[in-house]
């Protein structure tokens, strides 16, 4: 018959260099993985992200879990594993969306229409009305001076919304990829029209 071990036993086999424990482990809380995988794998197509990209980013932290996981921990070894994985394809995800945007000129286009929330930039930056001074803004040939400005007066977090929203994310996404709630995602959006619309009275 079988033994069968408890997680107590399988980390200490596993402390103990045992794949064998390892691989009972993994074999026991691989549904971990492939839940969070399925979670995430609408960002990380919209992020040009491959499925087998994000699954090994899961893996790692996976493994993370296994190897830091400590007896004394108030939460369970399952809970832990959650929390690490997680973390690990958030971060990823966050790296890819930063990377995607090295582009930012060209990503900031104000004219052109975002699908996700069909409008375009400058309607979701600023007031949409005719006159509207991003508007004519974007004909202005000092056009990356301005893109400059405005990037140089967001803050890193305001930065990572205004990426995801150029990129797809619905508010929902957006609050659940950067560990918040979707109300501070609106608050965070609503500092960056203000922070904008300034910026484009000065240079208009």
């Amino acid at each position: 018959m079988k033994k069968e071990y408890s997680d107590s036993e399988l980390l200490m086999m596993m402390n103990e260099h045992s794949e064998y424990a390892k691989d009972l482990l993994y074999n026991k809380y691989q549904y971990i993985v492939r839940i969070y995988v399925k979670k995430y794998k609408k960002m990380a197509y919209v992020l040009g992200m491959e499925i087998k990209d994000l699954t090994q980013e899961a893996l790692v932290g996976f493994a993370d879990a296994l190897n830091s996981y400590k007896e004394d921990e108030s939460t369970k070894l399952a809970t832990f594993i959650s929390l690490c994985v997680e973390r690990r394809l958030q971060s990823a995800l966050l790296k890819a969306s930063r990377k995607k945007n090295i582009a930012l000129n060209e990503a900031l286009s104000l004219e052109h229409e975002y699908k996700e929330f069909n409008v375009t930039l400058a309607d979701i930056l600023s007031d949409n009305n005719e006159n509207n001074p991003l508007t004519r803004i974007t004909r202005n040939e000092h056009y990356s001076v301005l893109v400059d400005d405005i990037l140089d007066s967001l803050s890193s977090h305001e930065k990572d919304v205004l990426y995801l929203m150029i990129d797809g994310f619905n508010y929902k996404e957006i609050a659940t990829l950067l560990n918040m709630d979707s109300k501070s995602v609106d608050n965070t959006i609503q500092r960056i029209k203000s922070k904008v619309k300034t910026i484009i009275e000065i240079n208009a």
